[in-house]
C-alpha cells in the first residue's frame, strides 16, 4: 500500500497567468511567493507554496501528495509497476519546478495527473496574506472522476485513503484524521473540481462572502454547512471557471471503527442550512 502523508500542492494551467495571479492574491488572499519563468507560486500557509499557476491549457491540472521519504517513493514506484500503472520519474529540472527533492508522476484511472513527492520545500518565513481573508492552511481538493466506484477502489485499495462519507457516488476520502483531503465528484472529464483553503472562523467566511459580492465574484455555493464534514463553507468561481472554497470547522475522525455514512444525492446532503449549489457536480 502507498502511504500518502499529506496533500501538498496543485499545479494549474491558465489562459491568463496575470489574471489568475491577480485573482488569487487580491480576491482569494494568497501570498505570492515567486512569479518567475517556471510559474507563479502562491501559498496559504507556512509551506513553500500550495498553488502553482502556469500559462497553458486551463484543463491541465496536477495534484501533488507528499510521501515521508525516498524509500516510500521507491516502494510507491514498485507498487505502481506491480499494478500496471505507468509512471515517470521527474527530472532534476522538473523537480526544481515543483520545488521538491524528487518525485514521480502518474495518472489515476480517470486520467487525473498525480505527483508523489519527497522533501517538498518549506519556508522560513511565516505566511503573510495579501488580504484579510482569514486563511490558515491549504485544505483539500475536489477531484473529478468518470467512474466513482472504480476510482474509490483505486484510492482505497492501492493507497491509504479511507472513505469518510459518501454523497450518492461521491466519496469523501481521508488520509489522516481530517474528514477528507480528496473528494471524488462524478463527471465526464478529468481535472480538479475545486481547491479548498481553511479559514479561522465563520466570521472569515461571512466577511469574504460580502467581499466577494462587492467585487462581483460569482458565488458557486453558500454560505452553508456540510452535514458530512460539519465544515462551514463558501465556494466561488475564479478564472477559467475553476472553483475555490473557504471552509472552517472540518470534522476529525479518530475512531478506528468509524463506518462511512451514505447520504443521498440531494441538496440537504451538501448543506444542512439550505443553500443551493450552482455547481454541476453537486446537483
Amino acid at each position: 500500500m502507498i502511504e500518502l502523508h499529506d496533500i501538498r500542492y496543485v499545479r494549474i494551467g491558465t489562459s491568463s497567468r496575470s489574471e489568475s495571479v491577480r485573482f488569487l492574491t487580491e480576491i482569494v488572499g494568497l501570498e505570492l511567493v515567486d512569479d518567475g519563468e517556471d510559474g507563479a507560486y502562491l501559498r496559504g500557509d507556512d509551506r513553500d507554496h500550495n498553488v502553482c499557476i502556469f500559462e497553458g491549457d486551463p484543463r491541465d491540472h496536477t495534484v501533488g501528495f507528499e510521501l515521508v521519504n525516498e524509500r516510500a517513493l521507491q516502494s510507491a514506484a514498485e507498487q505502481l509497476k506491480l499494478n500496471h500503472i505507468p509512471y515517470t520519474m521527474g527530472s532534476d529540472a522538473e523537480a526544481q519546478k515543483r520545488r521538491v527533492d524528487v518525485f514521480l508522476n502518474f495518472r489515476d484511472p480517470t486520467g487525473n495527473s498525480i505527483d508523489l513527492v519527497v522533501r517538498p520545500y518549506h519556508s522560513g518565513r511565516r505566511f503573510f496574506p495579501s488580504r484579510d481573508s482569514g486563511i490558515t492552511q491549504f485544505g483539500h481538493v475536489g477531484l473529478n472522476t468518470t467512474d466513482a466506484r472504480r476510482d474509490e477502489a483505486f484510492w482505497t485499495g492501492l493507497f491509504n485513503a479511507r472513505v469518510s462519507d459518501r454523497i450518492g457516488e461521491a466519496a469523501l476520502l481521508r488520509i489522516d484524521e481530517v474528514h477528507h483531503k480528496v473528494a471524488l465528484f462524478p463527471t465526464d472529464r478529468p481535472g480538479i473540481q475545486h481547491v479548498n483553503f481553511q479559514v479561522g472562523s465563520i466570521d472569515d467566511i461571512m466577511r469574504s462572502w460580502y467581499f466577494l459580492q462587492s467585487h462581483q465574484v460569482p458565488i458557486a455555493f453558500g454560505p452553508g454547512r456540510h452535514p458530512t464534514s460539519t465544515a462551514m463553507f463558501l465556494y466561488f468561481y475564479g478564472p477559467d471557471e475553476l472553483i475555490w472554497e473557504y471552509s472552517h470547522g472540518v470534522r476529525l475522525i479518530t475512531d478506528e471503527n468509524y463506518v462511512p455514512r451514505q447520504f443521498p444525492l440531494a441538496g440537504s446532503s451538501f448543506c444542512m442550512w439550505g443553500a443551493t449549489p450552482n455547481i454541476k457536480e453537486f446537483s
